[in-house]
């Protein structure tokens, strides 16, 4: 299985876990990174999120996500096609970074793309037929492949 983790995956870990949701999501990402770790599953990272993670302001979570994303097996560089597959992602409506980043997972041949934002989740939820690349929550895709 190949994996596209978007940098608010990475983020989740350094989140505050008072509430549910944000536990929940951490627990399944560290068990997602415990499965890249053994090799079971093969993670795809990409040029847009080593850029992303050098804007966060924090260096103490920017360090840590650098260091995660040390430990990815495939990096994609975004070049022509990327951006040009960016740019018509763009124009269905996601957001610059977001298409670039769903840009790098099917470039990449990721399996799934996995965030915890929202909003992308819905807007590919409705998109799903344009995307080359399924998108799901981690916890929702752990329930899924693990029974």
């Amino acid at each position: 299985m190949r994996l596209y983790l978007d940098v608010c995956c990475l983020g989740r870990l350094d989140d505050d876990p008072g509430q549910a949701r944000i536990s929940l999501e951490a627990d399944a990402i560290e068990l997602i990174f415990q499965r890249i770790a053994a090799n079971q599953w093969e993670w795809i990272s990409s040029e847009a999120i080593d850029i992303e993670i050098g804007h966060n302001p924090n260096p103490e979570r920017r360090s840590r996500a650098r260091m995660l994303v040390a430990d990815c097996h495939h990096k994609v560089a975004v070049g022509v096609a990327e951006a040009e597959r960016a740019a018509q992602l763009v124009t269905l409506g996601f957001g610059a970074m977001d298409g670039v980043h769903l840009a790098c997972a099917e470039s990449g041949g990721a399996q799934v793309f996995l965030t915890t934002d929202d909003r992308l989740l819905r807007l590919a939820r409705r998109l799903r037929s344009a995307l080359k690349v399924r998108v799901e929550n981690p916890i929702t895709w752990l329930r899924q492949v693990i029974p």
